[in-house]
């Protein structure tokens, strides 16, 4: 969904991982002290061989470990969940600020090998210890575990009234999927929990504050930390925003206009590479191409691609405006226009691999269930229907997909939460780029307005989902970490721009 796109003694580490500390009081003076003063015991990340992102973190010094927090935090004494963390201690312990903890977005994104962005950020590293976190449910923290044949449930509703219907049916397996197995631990997949369980690692590490930095979805889940336990909060970097009153099962829903403008982007990229994908000489010519792949389905790679696919694919490969990305996109696009005549690019085989058996990270599959817990969805196919049938004119494309159903139609719990309402003057930083096709503009600037005390960094001339780091514009890192470092929050709003090519 909204995603910056990873020995028996390591899987003790990470399936223990801790103890509940022989010295804690007889008698706690809170319901959640036993959390909050817990003792960590960190060890080797890797679970075994071939696990590579545990050997990756191994190799670059990080220790993981796990820590308890309740299931329902108004029942404490009852079930409790493992959340899985790894930790890269701060570089310059003499001039060591705290903990920056790291998030990727989703809902449903695996935050430990986040820590790894420290070879990107040596500034940083050196005065934060970065602890990645795999949010409750999610990666290797007690995992749900949907039962799809699918990575996700984005897809178009596609041109008519029976391949919305298709979409409805697959929402409905999809929430089925969801509710075997996991009926218990539904109700407690909420991004107000994950909050909750981050301040029980604040409190476990023996930080009184905590610093942040979260991309995407990951933006909302630092503001309701915000909300719920802002005193609480240092230094605050959300990048990519999503709009706080939009965010849930809906939260692509105005979305498609933002698509459209990265798609045309890249259609004049692709025109002025003519000679080497044959998409066509001008942006028109390209978007021409692009329609007529979308409205003619056609076999490749042994998949069916069809106008229900097609928006998505497009959508995923829009989140960065890169020469590589842009490159990649051309390449897919070329084999889908002579789709017959040459196989799939390998990217594209993997794409389809994981849209339609489930073979890739299959991150919605855990976020799925956050997204659903959040906020309620209307239950009634022909709320959808009508939304994209209103938009139809004005959204051909992408409307069908960024209005379609979901599986949250069909859930089978409702919220116990209300939303959170964001809204408080708690300092934090907020980092976007204008043409951002997967959290506009408009609802990034809806973030900062609902967090007053905040200040924001726009880029400009970037259609991409994910700035800091993931741009290397100069301006904006250098401006980032000046706050997370030294504390210094930019006197007003300030634009950056891209050198020009």
């Amino acid at each position: 969904m909204l995603l910056i796109k990873r020995g028996t003694a390591a899987a003790v580490a990470l399936t223990a991982g801790i103890g509940l500390g022989a010295a804690a009081p007889a008698q706690a003076a809170t319901p959640l002290d036993r959390f909050h003063h817990q003792t960590i015991t960190w060890g080797a990340c890797a679970t075994g061989p071939g696990d590579q992102m545990g050997e990756q973190l191994d190799t670059a010094g990080a220790q993981c470990a796990t820590v308890l927090v309740p299931m329902d935090y108004r029942r404490p004494e009852g079930r409790t969940l493992s959340i899985a963390l790894s930790r890269i201690k701060a570089a310059d312990a003499s001039r060591r600020r705290g903990v920056l903890l790291l998030n990727p977005g989703g809902p449903g994104g695996s935050g430990l090998s986040m820590t790894l962005l420290g070879t990107q950020i040596p500034e940083v590293a050196a005065r934060y210890d970065l602890v990645g976190m795999d949010p409750r449910f999610v990666g290797r923290s007690t995992p749900i575990s949907c039962r799809w044949q699918t990575d996700t449930f984005l897809r178009s509703a596609g041109p008519d009234r029976r391949t919305f219907d298709k979409g409805v049916r697959l929402a409905r397996e999809l929430a089925a999927g969801c509710a075997k197995g996991n009926l218990q631990a539904l109700p407690y997949a909420t991004t107000r929990n994950t909050a909750r369980d981050m301040d029980v690692i604040r409190a476990a590490l023996g930080e009184q504050k905590l610093s942040y930095l979260g991309y995407s979805y990951g933006t909302y889940l630092g503001a309701t930390y915000l909300q719920m336990f802002g005193s609480r909060a240092d230094r605050v970097v959300l990048d990519s925003a999503v709009d706080p009153q939009v965010y849930g099962p809906r939260m692509f829903s105005r979305a498609a206009p933002a698509m459209d403008a990265a798609l045309r982007r890249w259609a004049s990229w692709a025109a002025s590479h003519d000679k080497e994908y044959g998409l066509g000489g001008t942006r028109d010519a390209v978007l021409a191409t692009v329609e007529k792949i979308n409205r003619h389905p056609v076999k490749i790679g042994g998949y069916h691609v069809d106008a229900q696919v097609v928006p998505y694919w497009l959508f995923v490969r829009l989140y960065s405006d890169s020469p590589q990305s842009y490159a990649t996109l051309a390449e897919e696009a070329r084999a889908l226009s002579r789709a017959g005549e040459t196989p799939p690019p390998a990217s594209l085989k993997e794409l389809l691999d994981g849209l339609f058996t489930g073979a890739g990270e299959a991150s919605d599959r855990a976020g799925t269930a956050i997204l659903c817990g959040d906020r309620a969805a209307p239950r009634d196919p022909e709320t959808y229907y009508r939304d994209i049938q209103r938009h139809r004119t004005a959204e051909p494309l992408f409307g069908p997909l960024a209005r379609n159903i979901t599986p949250c139609a069909f859930w089978p719990v409702k919220p116990l939460e209300e939303p959170t309402r964001i809204g408080n003057s708690v300092p934090a930083l907020i980092v976007g780029a204008a043409g951002d096709p997967a959290t506009p503009y408009p609802g990034q600037q809806a973030m900062h307005r609902a967090l007053t005390g905040s200040r924001m960094i726009t880029l400009n001339g970037a259609y991409r989902h994910g700035v800091y780091i993931a741009d290397g514009n100069t301006c904006v890192d250098t401006k980032v970490t000046r706050y997370l470092v030294d504390g210094v929050l930019p006197g007003k709003d300030v634009t950056c721009g891209r050198p020009a090519a």
